[in-house]
């Protein structure tokens, strides 16, 4: 959509656009950066911040500026902890203390742990339209691309040690030096900065083999910095004008406030254009979400029950700073109504002007919703449940779902098919038992009745196949109670029987459509036997 056509709007992804550029001024391009480190599967709570950053290069794209996505993989970072979902404990535990990328890939697929997870999630990214320029920290520092970043920061240490002083309890020492080292000989972190030549030489003594050396920062891929002066001297090396944090970074004293110091005075760069974003829980399903456990929800998981569109739409239409749910249970259809309510809204633009405006706030969200660009036609538009009980009706075959529909444009086919697959999944793996059902087959024994029961349900297979082809829903509906009056049978007693003898269940989808989904041959089948 052209800039002059493009929905005028006050979301949060347009305001930080327009606040990067007035802010940083008018450059040739905008470099947005996003990072973490793969020490486990990364959750669907780290997504918030790499689809919180899409969305503001989307805008700033939007506005007709340049702009830089990068996003770090920070995997030079030490293993800590082994993740209890992964195979060969014993062996990952010898890695412990280790740079992340040396530790193996005990699934056998990558090089190494980092790279596995590094690849998982970058194979995914793609298919919700998020498409940065990766950095692997541990080649930057291992090709010791950095060495003068680290130099400046000894050359600072004092400087720096005063700044982290202001936000912790105890000082550090006046021998503390801003960088570690991982040993030579050992690989571990486990060493102790004995001295500096005031140049490039910085002396080291490993606690865990013993070994002492004196290493060059131009040659060595042993040393890095700490995280807290890391993130500010990449900063200013890759001229980042905008990177979000979680809460825990953006609290008082936290690694943005000392990271916003030492750019500025210690690597001559502002800091970043910013904002806070707030957790995200999961509902409907067990599981912590944490990377060093393994007990996670990831992005997979979350595709798995909502399309790549929907699952844009519940971070584009929730602000950064507000915390969320992502459902696994029965607002999984809250979810798909609210977000075909916004696509409907965006292909019936009003033109009163107090109209336009609600329009513009829905029409931007389901904009940046979209995977690459706005369809030219409207997608589809079925209620998730309706879709979900045909699939179920026609156990979970999307063909036969889309000829009984009828009316599915060639264009609509493709994500109506994603969108179904997406409502199987969840009823297969996460609906309420009280939500499920499936119809009986042929040749499955009879539901045990009394005699009238037995006889109304005979009737009722009559009915279907004497007026079912030649009535509305609406006129059927009058031989469905014609059936319980003639048998002197209460509906509210008939029904239940009905549904028993179709689904094996008391309850299900409104009896009368359900009655048209099955279709008048397997109703006479499964009643007629009575």
């Amino acid at each position: 959509m052209s800039n002059e056509n493009r929905p005028k709007s006050s979301h949060w992804a347009d305001i930080n656009a327009e606040k990067i550029v007035r802010e940083k001024g008018k450059k040739e391009h905008y470099t947005c950066a996003s990072g973490i480190t793969p020490s486990g599967t990364v959750h669907i709570g780290n997504f918030r911040e790499i689809i919180s950053v899409d969305l503001v290069v989307r805008a700033l794209r939007d506005k007709g500026e340049n702009v830089r996505f990068i996003y770090s993989w920070d995997d030079y970072d030490v293993f800590r902890k082994v993740p209890k979902n992964m195979p060969k404990q014993e062996l990952l535990e010898t890695y412990l203390r280790k740079p992340i990328t040396l530790v193996p890939d005990v699934l056998g697929k990558c090089e190494s742990y980092a790279q596995a997870n590094e690849k998982n999630l970058e194979a995914l990214l793609p298919i919700v339209g998020v498409k940065p320029e990766y950095i692997y920290q541990a080649s930057k520092y291992r090709t010791s691309e950095y060495a003068d970043g680290i130099k400046k920061a000894l050359v600072n240490r004092d400087l720096i040690r005063a700044q982290l002083n202001e936000s912790r309890t105890t000082d550090l020492p006046a021998d503390w030096y801003p960088v570690s080292v991982f040993c030579a000989q050992c690989d571990k972190d486990t060493t102790t900065v004995t001295g500096w030549d005031e140049n490039y030489g910085v002396s080291y003594k490993c606690e865990s083999c013993g070994n002492e050396e004196t290493v060059d920062l131009r040659k060595t891929p042993a040393v890095k910095l700490p995280w807290r002066i890391d993130w500010p001297m990449r900063w200013a090396y890759e001229g980042v004008d905008f990177e979000p944090a979680g809460k825990d970074h953006h609290s008082e004293g936290g690694s943005f406030d000392t990271a916003r110091k030492t750019s500025l005075e210690v690597y001559g760069h502002e800091a970043p254009v910013t904002f806070q974003y707030d957790f995200i829980s999961i509902k409907g399903r067990g599981g912590k979400i944490s990377s060093s456990t393994g007990e996670v929800v990831s992005l997979i998981d979350v595709l798995e029950v909502y399309t790549p569109e929907v699952t844009r739409y519940m971070f584009a239409g929730t602000r950064p700073n507000t915390e969320f749910s992502i459902s696994f249970d029965l607002d999984v259809l809250k979810i798909y109504e609210d977000y075909d309510k916004c696509e409907r809204t965006y292909f019936d633009k009003p033109e009163s002007p107090k109209a336009l405006k609600k329009w513009e706030k829905q029409a931007r969200i389901y904009e940046l919703s979209q995977v690459e660009s706005v369809p030219e036609v409207m997608p589809y538009q079925i209620q998730i449940r309706l879709l979900s009980n045909l699939l179920q009706t026609f156990s979970g075959d999307v063909e036969r779902v889309i000829d009984f529909l009828g009316d599915v444009k060639p264009e609509q086919i493709d994500k109506l098919k994603a969108k179904a697959q997406c409502a199987w999944n969840w009823v297969k793996n996460f609906a309420p038992e009280d939500f499920k059902f499936s119809l009986k087959a042929d040749g499955v024994a009879l539901l045990a009745v009394s005699e009238v029961e037995g006889k109304a349900l005979k009737s009722l297979a009559g009915k279907v196949e004497q007026f079912m082809d030649s009535s509305t829903e609406k006129e059927f509906s009058t031989h469905l109670y014609d059936v319980a009056r003639e048998l002197e049978i209460e509906s509210s007693d008939f029904f239940p029987v009905v549904y028993k003898a179709l689904i094996g269940k008391e309850k299900g989808p409104r009896l009368i459509s359900f009655l048209y989904i099955i279709g008048k041959d397997k109703l006479v089948s499964l009643l007629g036997k009575y």
